[in-house]
């Protein structure tokens, strides 16, 4: 056969073969990336707390340097049950425990190193934390997640990538397939400037054993997380929140977690004076969650039993004290726009207290309005507004307004909607309110969009 033929016969023969692969495209625009079925979920929790407890607490340090003997880890009333119940009176729905910070101590009995609790005197060595924590949380209706920190201060392996890629996944398969579904992983970086891991071998464990489990990583492991960090530890999402971002030219849905402790600076909890006084109000417990939850992130808040193994009775108190009153002022009972004038069914949709229905702009729209009756002159200050994201994050543009007898006022303006908006404003008296999607790059679906009287 004559080469150029031959050439052309191969040409043809791989052209068949390619048309019959499935065909990949990549999202051109912000508009076309979606969130999987399991982010929809897990932001849809909107609140957890982490649970920092090991050495550090029985040092008054938050970060430990792998030298502290596992004699120091010996707490005499440990009861995550406890845990679970304050957390749960907060409005918390799933709690993360840092089974290995970076000193490297694992708080379960693993069988990779002897730097464990089953070398500590607590429970004569045969106790297990994880195992403990997972229950109660259960027990008490929340989800369940691992913190196992990738640096590791202590154990020689991590001089040497490959044997300690080994280690960390022998780690990992303990904890995947022994204690139950995950609701999350967290991937932190921190101090791991310089050392390669195989993030890539990692995840693909994880995946094997806990396909829904939503992995928490900064932006510089784009490719490994399903949420992100927010940046800072302040507890704020600063600026407009859109749930897809651009890591050099590519596009991912990565919510946000907004992390910050009980106790401002303290992650762990500490002996010394300034812990108690430390321990955040319920006014900035509240401007947390106003700033994280109520800008479409979710709330990360960090925890830390004392060396009993048991959150102070303050913290306990004070997590109470935050979830009533979280309840009486965005509770369902509280929200203004719930009693209304007859409304038909697609409008009624976004105001029943059920964030499975929907209101939906017309088809294709570019911009629409969800207007309300009241059925009665109402005050109110504060508007939430609850995109439905399963389709992506359409919304660009939208205000809140109200009727004043004579023309549509402006009460508040923004950009991004996204899971949850909370937009507040000087008290307005009026029986018509909308929601005026002024730009949507697809259909605009509104879960639900509510109204309050903070009173500030």
């Amino acid at each position: 056969m004559p080469q150029p033929a031959f050439r052309r016969l191969k040409i043809a023969i791989a052209t068949a073969l390619l048309a019959t692969l499935p065909v990949v495209t990549q999202a051109e625009s912000f508009a076309d990336v979606k969130p999987s079925p399991q982010q929809v979920a897990w932001q849809d929790l909107e609140f957890g707390v982490i649970v920092h407890f090991g050495t550090n607490t029985f040092l008054d340090r938050e970060w430990g340097d792998g030298t502290a003997p596992p004699s120091v880890f010996n707490p005499d009333k440990v009861d995550p049950d406890q845990w679970a119940r304050a957390v749960k009176a907060a409005g918390v729905r799933y709690m993360v425990l840092v089974a290995k910070h970076h000193d490297g101590f694992a708080l379960w009995p693993t069988g990779q190193t002897d730097y464990s609790v089953k070398a500590s005197p607590w429970m004569g060595g045969k106790g297990d934390l994880v195992k403990m924590a997972s229950e109660a949380a259960r027990k008490n209706g929340l989800g369940f997640g691992v913190y196992l920190s990738p640096w590791d201060r202590h154990d020689p392996r991590y001089k040497d990538s490959a044997a300690y890629d080994k280690y960390y996944l022998s780690m990992m398969e303990e904890l995947v397939q022994n204690y139950g579904p995950l609701t999350e992983w967290w991937l932190d970086g921190a101090g791991s400037a310089g050392h390669v891991y195989d993030f890539a071998k990692y995840i693909e464990t994880l995946r094997t054993y806990q396909p829904n489990t939503m992995v928490f990583a900064d932006v510089a492991l784009f490719d490994y997380g399903d949420i992100r960090w927010v940046g800072n530890e302040k507890g704020v999402v600063q600026g407009e929140n859109w749930n897809v971002i651009d890591r050099h030219g590519q596009l991912r849905w990565r919510p946000l977690e907004v992390d910050t402790p009980l106790h401002k600076l303290h992650w762990f909890y500490s002996s010394k004076p300034d812990f108690a006084t430390s321990l955040k109000s319920v006014d900035e417990i509240m401007d947390n969650w106003e700033s994280s939850v109520g800008k479409g992130g979710q709330l990360m808040l960090g925890i830390a039993p004392d060396r009993h193994g048991l959150l102070p009775e303050a913290d306990v108190k004070r997590l109470a004290e935050f979830g009533k009153a979280l309840k009486a002022r965005y509770g369902d009972e509280a929200n203004l726009a719930a009693k209304h004038a007859p409304a038909d069914e697609n409008v009624a949709a976004a105001l029943d207290n059920d964030p499975s229905t929907f209101w939906s702009a017309p088809a294709g729209s570019a911009n629409a309005m969800l207007e309300i009756d009241l059925g009665r002159d109402v005050t109110f200050d504060h508007a939430m507004s609850m995109e439905r994201l399963d389709d992506g994050q359409n919304v660009r543009g939208y205000a809140v307004q109200v009727w004043d007898g004579r023309a549509w006022k402006t009460v508040a303006r923004a950009e991004a909607i996204g899971h949850m908006k909370i937009d507040r404003f000087p008290a307005v008296t009026a029986r018509k309110v909308r929601l005026n999607i002024l730009s949507s790059v697809g259909t605009a679906r509104i879960r639900e969009f509510k109204l309050f009287d903070v009173g500030h």
